[in-house]
């Protein structure tokens, strides 16, 4: 099963970005050289996607613009924000998704492939008649930037657990997933986050999980972009990851 379609959740305002998200929506400031939604287009063309749709709201028609010239590309606005559940359950009602699994990126995600093309790898794990969602984690020893106290614990003996209040969690969600459409069956009204639909998708059984097997980069402020800017050069990965 390998996904023909995908979203990328663009329309945030990049509020722990700033300064530099007061000129230039998160997206497209430069990640080694080319704006962070470039790779990601780049990515997953490269996975077999066909259609993707981005959703935009901060600086609208600096995106609107830079999305002009690619063909595959679907723009949708949000006047408001509608939060990343609602962004989707939008795309739904409107027809813009398949009745099938799809990627949903969001548009600061970078990461380096480990032994094998991670969304390619994704998609071989996805099994949609045991789930409704299938998310790669990063191991925050691996992740460039600091990712807090984590999301998600995975003990040997047991499944997939949400961090406590006070647990520190060896995983964090590294913002890549497949999902289908029936994780947002009987979603809640716009805005809400995806973090609930994943919650329900636990408790029945149907939330699946990767571990990403290379570099994952946390892009939440001008430091963190600093530090994945140098970490990239360190490696000399750049345009070929």
């Amino acid at each position: 099963m390998r996904p023909d379609t995908a979203v990328i959740l663009s329309a945030g305002r990049g509020t722990r970005m700033k300064p530099l998200t007061l000129t230039t929506p998160k997206p497209l400031l430069p990640l080694y050289g080319r704006p962070i939604l470039e790779h990601l287009l780049e990515r997953l063309e490269a996975a077999g996607v066909r259609r993707i749709i981005v959703n935009t709201h901060h600086l609208a028609g600096q995106m609107a613009s830079f999305l002009a010239g690619y063909q595959a590309v679907t723009v949708l606005h949000e006047p408001e924000l509608q939060e990343t559940g609602g962004a989707i359950t939008a795309m739904l009602a409107q027809g813009l998704l398949p009745d099938a699994p799809f990627y949903v990126v969001n548009g600061d995600s970078y990461w380096v492939d480990g032994p094998s093309d991670t969304l390619r790898r994704l998609a071989d794990a996805f099994d949609p008649q045991q789930m409704d969602a299938l998310l790669l984690l990063a191991r925050a020893a691996g992740a460039v930037a600091n990712t807090g106290r984590g999301d998600f614990l995975w003990p040997r003996d047991g499944g997939l657990q949400r961090r406590g209040e006070r647990d520190v969690a060896p995983y964090s969600i590294s913002g890549v997933q497949i999902v289908t459409p029936s994780l947002f069956a009987q979603a809640p009204a716009a805005p809400f986050s995806m973090n609930c639909l994943w919650d329900r998708a636990l408790e029945a059984g149907r939330l699946g999980a990767i571990v990403h097997d290379g570099l994952w980069f946390h892009l939440s402020t001008p430091e963190d972009l600093e530090r994945a800017n140098a970490a990239l050069a360190s490696l000399e990965v750049g345009n070929t990851t």
